[in-house]
């Protein structure tokens, strides 16, 4: 998989995608990641993406000029499955939206900043609006980041154990049970005893019944 994200402040990703799972991904080449720097695609002396809006108020929008250049620029060198604008008011990402992304091989992210984009470029050129929740951040950089790894990590090879993936929480419509590692007692708390005695499907059983208690508490909307 090839993931191009466009931002402002590239130099945001350096922590996210040079450490742990995502690290690894790259190096054993199952993904490549190509930060793409706005300024870089600027026509402005100096090297300016943003203006005041249109119809005044607070807030810089992100100009088209630059966005268009870079996306038109890595469209003519390669076919891509999705051109992702992370913004506030987009579809809400989901574990099921993560499996199918996994499934692409080219992927270009936008990342909003200020006010957000000129809605012209909404218009012609992003396919798929994400966000990753009923919030605001400063830009879409930290939502690009928790994007990138949600879909990487399902790639096959990424994760140590293939069926890790498999077994986290939504990915049935339930969270996940509880989980447990040695001592086998601490401070007079133990680990539920079906786990120690290593009857298989008395495990599977005791998951399923915990995932199912868990959500039924935590997260009822589920169940609708």
């Amino acid at each position: 998989m090839r993931i191009d994200v466009i931002t402002v402040l590239p130099k945001l990703f350096d922590g996210p995608f040079s450490d742990s799972i995502l690290k690894r991904a790259q190096e054993k080449h199952l993904v490549e990641i190509y930060l793409h720097n706005l300024r870089d695609y600027s026509n402005e002396k100096h090297k300016n993406v943003d203006d005041y809006q249109y119809g005044g108020g607070a807030g810089m929008v992100l100009r088209i000029e630059p966005i268009a250049a870079c996306i038109e620029k890595l469209t003519s060198e390669r076919s891509y499955d999705e051109i992702i604008y992370m913004t506030p008011d987009g579809k809400l990402l989901e574990q099921n939206l993560s499996n199918h992304l996994s499934t692409f091989q080219n992927l270009i992210i936008l990342c909003g900043h200020y006010k957000g984009v000129d809605e012209r470029v909404r218009e012609l050129y992003i396919t798929q609006e994400i966000s990753i929740g009923s919030f605001v951040l400063s830009g879409g950089e930290l939502a690009a980041a928790v994007l990138v790894d949600s879909v990487i990590r399902l790639i096959p090879g990424v994760l140590g154990n293939e069926t890790s993936a498999l077994t986290d929480s939504y990915q049935d419509g339930l969270l996940a049970p509880p989980v447990y590692t040695r001592p086998p007692e601490f401070k007079g708390l133990r680990v539920p005893e079906v786990l120690i005695k290593g009857n298989f499907k008395e495990i599977d059983a005791w998951r399923e019944e915990e995932a199912i208690k868990r959500t039924q508490e935590r997260r009822p909307d589920l169940f609708d």
